[in-house]
């Protein structure tokens, strides 16, 4: 049986249907704060799926073999509605699944994210840079709380044997992306389908890397699936974009005649975001594949029809 946590969410309902169609027995545990259940709808009612309303914030009993941990809003706008459940979501529910492996011996992967780089003062970013954080700024909460996972992680596994994995999420974007998350990519997509300006913070100098949704559950499981290394390691797409350059080509691709308009740069917000995955790929044999408009494409479409929809 295989335990994710945070499985109705974007990331974490692309692999409950994987784990599925690989034939598994999954079990998706969420607390629906970002999570939907139209995520999961297509799964429920199968014999080898089982959904739980639960918070990882609270103790959890049951009999698995492995734990993915992606229980955690991951967008600045839902990250900051409430900084405290976030810090408890990452330090007390990875204390939880930890707890929950080392009684049962399960595998526990637990899914960090680029942002323990913070703003960083190398690029691109690899696995043995040790960030550049504000403890104490607005982004802190998801920040610092990934960080202290980490650490958790790497504690259990030192003082009690644990079996761990540690994936650094980069930015992935793919349909069921949330309208509303302010991610990047749905804000832009989202505003051009609906005829409006897309924001842009600071000048659009700025850059970032994004991974399609197939490609990173690919790195999420070979890394789950990895006999000998547990990590850290990034998980992310090498293609580096501007964010002006990134609107330019949303609104090629969507035939819109939304215009640009620049909004203030966020506090802490990184200047630059780039994944060194040398490490993934010697160790796990894994690359990204799906170019940056070919993904955008699909995730476009996906758009499309919920905004028609809705």
């Amino acid at each position: 049986m295989i335990l994710v946590t945070g499985g109705a969410g974007f990331i974490g309902s692309h692999l409950c249907d994987r784990l599925y169609e690989e034939g598994h027995q999954v079990v998706c545990l969420d607390n629906f704060f970002t999570g939907r259940i139209e995520n999961v709808e297509k799964l429920m009612g199968n014999h080898r799926f089982e959904l739980i309303r639960h918070d990882v914030t609270a103790p959890l009993q049951l009999d698995v073999e492995q734990i993915y941990n992606l229980a955690c809003p991951a967008s600045p706008v839902h990250y900051q509605v409430n900084p405290i459940q976030t810090i408890k979501t990452s330090i007390m529910g990875t204390l939880n699944m930890l707890e929950l492996a080392h009684k049962t011996g399960a595998r526990v992967l637990q899914a960090s994210t680029s942002e323990v780089y913070g703003d960083p003062s190398v690029h691109p970013q690899a696995e043995d840079y040790w960030g550049y954080v504000n403890p104490v700024g607005p982004r802190s909460c998801y920040n610092e709380g990934k960080r202290a996972a980490e650490t958790l992680m790497m504690d259990f596994h030192r003082q009690e044997g644990v079996d761990i994995r540690i994936a650094r999420i980069f930015n992935t974007f793919g349909p069921r992306m949330a309208v509303d998350d302010g991610r990047v990519i749905s804000n832009f997509i989202v505003q051009a389908l609906r005829g409006e300006d897309l924001t842009i913070y600071g000048n659009g100098s700025q850059t970032r890397s994004f991974c399609y949704i197939s490609d990173m559950i690919d790195g999420i499981v070979h890394m789950m699936a990895s006999q000998h290394f547990s990590g850290p390691v990034n998980l992310g797409n090498t293609h580096e974009i501007s964010i002006l350059d990134l609107a330019e080509l949303i609104i090629k691709l969507t035939a819109s005649r939304s215009g640009i308009i620049h909004q203030p740069l966020p506090v802490d917000d990184p200047v630059h975001r780039r994944p060194d995955v040398a490490r993934a790929c010697a160790e796990l044999d894994w690359n990204p594949m799906v170019p940056l408009e070919e993904g955008l494409v699909e995730t476009i479409a996906y758009f499309r029809t919920i905004l028609t929809e809705s």
